[in-house]
């Protein structure tokens, strides 16, 4: 967990974060509290999520320094606008019992499919955060789920350029555009859902793997976001698998294997995509 990366601003991030999606759907710490026993310092929540009142109490309860964690979050889809955003931004501090966040992301580039003044919108809610970051409040500023064409209308106008891009990204589902295209920006790739699902974690390909090294078929696909340099995020309420899923650094595979993996076919897809309404299986 000693690994970091360095961010466009000189901001270091922990290589491996812990996802808290549905960390707390039993409305409790408890899994949170796991995590950081297990040794997660770096925890993504989001507004939308509702887990950042959890994710302060089990820090509270760590009895762990502030300066020691990394906390992640993002405004949701109607939080968006210049306004909005200060205004979500002030109470993900009070949900967070901080006084200031180390990165802060735009959940989805657009509120909705089909919405057609998002360019502007998305201007206004990046001033928001540009202003935040500026003011000492953030210490890096990012965005989720905004592809090429989406980043592109942020890069056009800002004064702070993106930090990161967090996307859905995992074997079977690499979205190797965005990443090249974030790769010649300047802008660190962050994972959500890096194991990908049940699909994933059984194909042929990722067993045989996970066979060959000796790990298991999760360790595979979080192993193929870091050894490009990308962050994965993932989540667990298992302890022993919030473990496994740190030991990421003591096996490398071979650069062939990672072609294979990232050109397989589409697996594991969750189904949401910026611009089209969600797809469900």
């Amino acid at each position: 967990m000693n690994k970091t990366y360095t961010m466009n601003n000189g901001v270091q991030i922990p290589a491996v974060g812990f996802g808290t999606y549905k960390a707390a759907d039993g409305k409790s710490a408890d899994v949170i509290k796991k995590a950081i026993e297990s040794g997660y310092r770096y925890f993504d929540t989001a507004s939308f999520y509702g887990t950042e009142p959890y994710l302060a109490e089990a820090i509270r309860q760590s009895g762990l320094p502030r300066k020691d964690f990394f906390i992640a979050s993002k405004l949701w889809k109607s939080e968006m606008g210049y306004t909005n955003a200060r205004e979500a931004f002030q109470r993900t501090l009070e949900n967070l019992d901080t006084e200031y966040l180390d990165l802060y992301l735009i959940h989805w580039p657009l509120p909705e499919p089909g919405y057609e003044n998002w360019k502007e919108l998305d201007k206004e809610t990046w001033r928001a955060l540009e202003e935040l970051y500026a003011e000492g409040k953030i210490r890096a500023i990012g965005l989720s789920n905004f592809l090429p064409h989406h980043m592109e209308n942020i890069l056009a106008g800002c004064t702070v350029r993106p930090a990161v891009d967090q996307i859905e990204y995992h074997p079977g589902y690499s979205q190797e555009a965005t990443v090249q295209y974030c790769k010649e920006k300047g802008i660190l790739v962050q994972a959500w859902s890096p194991i990908g699902r049940s699909r994933v974690l059984e194909d042929p390909l990722v067993c045989e793997l996970a066979a060959k090294y000796q790990v298991s078929p999760a360790q595979i696909c979080l192993k193929f976001a870091v050894q490009r340099g990308i962050i994965p995020l993932p989540k667990s309420s298992s302890p022993e698998r919030m473990k496994q899923n740190m030991d990421l650094f003591s096996f490398e595979m071979d650069q062939e294997d990672i072609w294979r993996l990232a050109t397989m076919p589409q697996s594991g897809w969750s189904g949401e995509h910026p611009d089209q309404e969600r797809v469900y299986f």
